[in-house]
């Protein structure tokens, strides 16, 4: 019997379409689009580099940014700098990993999903589908629920403006961004980026701003061995999932295919280098600063106040302007990373449908199945900000494990299974990510059971 992915038709029929952008969005930047002129088609493979770079750090940084400092100052400046050192490393190489997973296939032009079922069978594809859709979907319905809060907090407290009812406002601005989603991704991808240069300016303002205001004091005291390692386990966790950009790995994947053909695992590789570096630089940096800023005393008020950093400071230094750039640097966090995981709760959604189908049933049409998703993610997203739980920490917690185990763990295993895989083998840096998923997904059980 053939490998073919789930059982499903081979050529021009379901199998070749499934992992595609929606049939009515415009080509991504970087694709050819049909009778273009070949002049106008050489410089997009460096605009699609772009403008996935700028993609992906928006995924990547999300609202947790405002609580990030908190978290991953806990432990003091040693273990904040040993987690410094390692999270790039970490980031670019598990990342570099989940994107040649896609690009290897064969394939071409099949999301993860699909490439799962081909790498591992139906049974096991199945399998991956679900745990990857269920690790990312709950993010999408809390960043409805963060984007609800935040407007309607900037409305009545800063703006001094009557509340909106809660089912309008979640209502119109889960539409618009889900408007932008279903525009295709060259829409996409120019709106995260008029999102995402603000936040880096955002990000790099306050980081200056703060520098006067740094301080070491008890956080430069020495832990001990032990307890340099145990701060070090507990916040691998916080920074691997406040750096994770997975979710839109699978559609960048697709998009270095058609910019670059045979050479897009090189040009992914070459863009996630500088997403990481601007996620160390910028998120770091701020985190630095954050922290340096605040103190071990602050941090604690922070943290028993339940305060985002900005709030916190503002409350500190009596700056105003501070607690104004909360809101804005949220706002901007959220939906910028609500994009890039919708594409793989997407993904996901649609890779479960074309799996529970037996394959005599023909397979609905693209446009069909990404409408039908849409019109899903919106009401249960819209649903969620409604009834507004309060259940951030535990639906990162719960998603965080499978997430790990899909970015570090199964391109590692599919490295020395799989032949497409094999020119991988044999490398030091796979060892590093496997470890580094063992701790990250260890720290994050241990926290749950803690």
């Amino acid at each position: 019997m053939s490998r073919t992915p789930a059982g499903r038709t081979t050529s021009a029929g379901p199998a070749t379409t499934a992992a595609e952008p929606p049939v009515a969005a415009p080509p991504a930047p970087g694709a050819a689009a049909p009778g273009a002129a070949a002049p106008e088609a050489a410089p997009r493979p460096a605009a699609v580099d772009t403008a996935w770079t700028i993609s992906l750090f928006g995924t990547a940084v999300g609202a947790g940014i405002l609580f990030l400092p908190i978290n991953a100052g806990a432990g003091g400046l040693w273990p904040l700098l040993v987690v410094t050192a390692l999270i790039g490393p970490m980031t670019y190489l598990s990342h570099r990993a989940l994107a040649r997973f896609v690009c290897a296939s064969p394939r071409r032009g099949e999301d993860i999903t699909a490439v799962a079922r081909d790498y591992f069978g139906d049974g096991a594809g199945r399998v991956i589908t679900v745990l990857y859709f269920l690790a990312i979907y709950p993010i999408v319905l809390i960043y409805g629920v963060g984007i609800t809060n935040t407007v309607d907090s900037l409305l009545v407290n800063q703006l001094g403006l009557p509340p909106v009812p809660r089912v309008l406002l979640s209502g119109v601005l889960i539409a618009a961004m889900m408007v932008v989603m279903v525009a295709g991704q060259r829409i996409m991808l120019a709106v995260t980026q008029w999102l995402v240069y603000p936040l880096i300016l955002a990000l790099l303002g306050v980081t200056l701003y703060l520098v006067p205001s740094w301080h070491v004091g008890d956080l430069a005291a020495v832990p001990s061995a032990g307890d340099l390692a145990a701060s070090v386990w507990l916040v691998i966790p916080v920074l691997v999932f406040a750096f994770n950009h997975s979710p839109a790995i699978s559609q960048f994947s697709l998009a270095m295919q058609r910019a670059h053909g045979a050479g897009a695992a090189e040009a992914a590789s070459r863009v996630l280098r500088r997403t990481t570096a601007l996620l160390v630089v910028f998120t770091m940096g701020f985190v630095w600063s954050c922290v340096l800023a605040l103190g071990a005393d602050g941090l604690a008020g922070a943290r028993e106040a339940n305060l985002p950093v900005l709030s916190h400071l503002a409350n500190e230094l009596g700056n105003p302007l501070i607690g104004y750039l909360g809101p804005a640097v949220a706002i901007a966090a959220i939906v910028s990373s609500f994009f890039g995981h919708y594409l793989g709760a997407s993904e996901g959604a649609a890779g479960i449908v074309r799996g529970l189908l037996p394959a005599r049933v023909p397979q609905p049409r693209e446009r069909t199945l990404r409408g039908g998703i849409a019109v899903f993610v919106f009401l249960t997203t819209w649903l969620a900000a409604v009834l507004n739980p309060s259940i951030l920490g535990l639906i990162e917690s719960l998603a965080g494990p499978v997430i790990a185990a899909i970015l570090y763990l199964m391109p590692m295993y599919a490295i020395r299974r799989i032949p497409a895989l094999a020119p991988y083998r044999g490398r030091l840096s796979n060892v590093f990510v496997t470890v580094a998923g063992i701790v990250a997904i260890s720290g994050i059980l241990f926290s749950l059971i803690g």
